[in-house]
């Protein structure tokens, strides 16, 4: 029995020095040569590991960054922004441009005002899920299913759904622009667009490609394609396609003439300064007209007398009875 255990003992510790012999072999045969930079670029990343620079990871990211060097026009980090990738560019030694900050914009207006319940569904609460299985609660099959999805995906806490619409609200305070919601909606109606000048911003939430008698009979706000504000826009920044109007970010200057024509409000215009009414002048005070000053009579003539008499005046003369 003592020699049968010794024999196992021997056996193993054989059989495990051969295998690490091997493994050692092969590991300094196969071995591949890593750029020390890559774990420095990975260093002064968040390590959010969102997804949203297209790579599958932060130390993807890192590697891409890397072997894209000296060129990170294709490199951008979301969530670390213009300061982040500026500190990846020192790292490497070379200069990177400044792009323009994005957030998630909701391209769907369709409340439960505007675009009332035709049926209710009662399977899981998945969006992916209930496209799948029909177009929607609604008469709208292009809109928002209030499932949720893009709030489970966002890790920033960033997205929440508002009760009393139906419809996710984004918070753009904690919106890093990863992309998640974008890709989690299977109604794709997230989109990333540029924060604009002081946050504002200009677009056409409704991404209904229905023709106008169709699509605002499902929903109040529907864009109806009739191309108006495509009519208005100085820029050339709207253009109407598939009966849907879409407004180019990068050409829009905020002039907000698009939202004056739209005969539905479908144009949404957010972050602009309320600008109050001008209060009505009090009318002005009518001068005072002095009175005119009478006219003053002219004393009656004298009389005179043909007799070479003493004048008298007729006024003072009194008719004698």
């Amino acid at each position: 029995m003592t020699q049968t255990i010794i024999w196992t003992i021997a056996i193993l510790t054989i059989l495990g020095a051969a295998l690490a012999v091997v493994l050692f072999v092969v590991a300094k045969k196969f071995h591949v040569e890593e750029d020390p930079r890559i774990d420095e670029v990975e260093k002064v990343l968040p390590g959010a590991n969102c997804g949203g620079c297209g790579q599958a990871g932060c130390r993807a990211f890192a590697q891409h960054c890397v072997a894209s060097s000296p060129n990170l026009d294709s490199c951008f980090c979301p969530v670390g922004g213009n300061e982040g990738m500026q500190k990846v560019a020192a790292v490497l030694g070379v200069e990177v441009a400044v792009k323009e900050p994005q957030v998630a914009v909701v391209r769907c207006n369709g409340t439960c005002e505007n675009r009332p319940r035709t049926n209710e569904y009662g399977g899981y609460q998945s969006c992916r899920v209930k496209a799948t299985l029909y177009s929607g609660d609604t008469a709208c099959s292009f809109g928002c299913l209030g499932c949720g999805d893009c709030v489970a995906a966002c890790q920033f806490g960033a997205i929440s759904m508002d009760p009393a619409t139906g419809l996710p609200v984004v918070d753009e305070e904690k919106c890093t622009a990863c992309g998640a919601c974008v890709k989690a909606c299977p109604k794709n109606i997230i989109e990333l667009r540029n924060k604009g000048r002081r946050n504002m911003r200009v677009f056409v939430s409704c991404v209904n490609k229905d023709k106008g008698a169709v699509a605002r009979k499902a929903c109040k706000a529907a864009c109806i394609g009739c191309g108006k504000c495509a009519k208005a826009c100085p820029f050339e920044a709207i253009t109407v396609e598939n009966n849907v109007a879409y407004i180019d970010f990068t050409k829009c200057k905020l002039c907000k003439k698009c939202v004056a024509e739209c005969p539905t409000g479908a144009i949404h215009a957010v972050n602009f300064p309320v600008i109050k009414p001008k209060p009505e002048a009090a009318p002005a005070p009518k001068p005072e007209t002095a009175p005119a000053p009478k006219a003053e009579t002219a004393p009656a003539p004298s009389v005179i007398s043909t007799e070479g008499e003493a004048v008298v005046e007729k006024s003072n003369v009194k008719k004698e009875e």
